[in-house]
């Protein structure tokens, strides 16, 4: 089973991508603030992240550069979610090691293509 981290301090968006993402079988792991998501995926080893920006203790950013500069995560794809649509933002996160970027709300659909394509890549 494919095991999913979601990084996420929006309790809304938590439940509503949560359920949708378990009803299509993936195992999923839930962080609720940026550090929170980094021990997460040393401890858990996800084969995907998803990675909110905007998080308390340790922004997605930091979160994602962190990740990309451990040698036990570097290779796990992260899609960066945001509400910030703006293409900088987009380059931002691409830069900080995201190997995507999706917009909330979250049009699952696109997000699920997002998933498969990335995951095709490991």
């Amino acid at each position: 089973m494919t095991k999913i981290l979601y990084v996420e301090d929006n309790e809304d968006n938590i439940y509503m991508l949560s359920r949708r993402l378990k009803r299509k079988n993936f195992d999923l792991v839930i962080a609720r603030d940026g550090q929170a998501g980094v021990e997460a995926a040393q401890k858990e080893n996800p084969d995907i992240i998803l990675m909110d920006l905007s998080l308390p203790v340790l922004d997605g950013w930091g979160a994602t550069r962190k990740l990309k500069s451990d040698a036990s995560t570097k290779d796990i794809p992260i899609i960066a979610l945001s509400a910030h649509a703006m293409e900088e933002h987009k380059s931002s996160a691409i830069e900080a090691g995201c190997n995507d970027y999706d917009t909330k709300p979250v049009d699952f659909a696109r997000l699920m293509s997002k998933i498969e394509e990335q995951l095709a890549k490991v």
